[in-house]
């Protein structure tokens, strides 16, 4: 691919990222600086994981930042909990992010197997 922005899993993590960035928007003035902030940097952090390792020579480098991306979008998801945790947000919104979430997880989990495959192609 010539670039990033062609991978499904790169479209579906700015999917994601918009979304959380919308709602974060939402969140109480006491928490703009922090699960707002936390939230906002770990969802864009996806997106931004899967573009460096995209753009990296090797496949085990772009294999480990996917990995990264997959921690980032773990994390996403925790903020998540938490915030409906301390009643900032509803369970609803949670369960709208759990299906966008295991789609990007699918998404990511398979793009680092094509990886894996192809190094052990370039090897062979």
């Amino acid at each position: 691919m010539a670039s990033f922005t062609e991978l499904e899993v790169w479209k579906q993590s700015r999917k994601i990222r918009i979304w959380v960035s919308a709602l974060a928007k939402r969140f109480p003035s006491e928490e703009k600086y922090r699960l707002g902030d936390q939230i906002i940097r770990s969802s864009r952090s996806v997106g931004n994981n899967i573009a460096e390792g995209h753009g990296r020579f090797h496949y085990q480098d772009n294999i480990r930042f996917c990995i990264m991306a997959r921690g980032s979008l773990s994390e996403t998801l925790d903020h998540l909990m938490i915030a409906v945790d301390e009643k900032i947000i509803e369970q609803s919104a949670l369960d709208d992010f759990q299906l966008e979430y295991d789609s990007c997880l699918r998404l990511l989990n398979g793009y680092i197997q094509y990886l894996k495959k192809k190094k052990v192609d370039e090897l062979s």
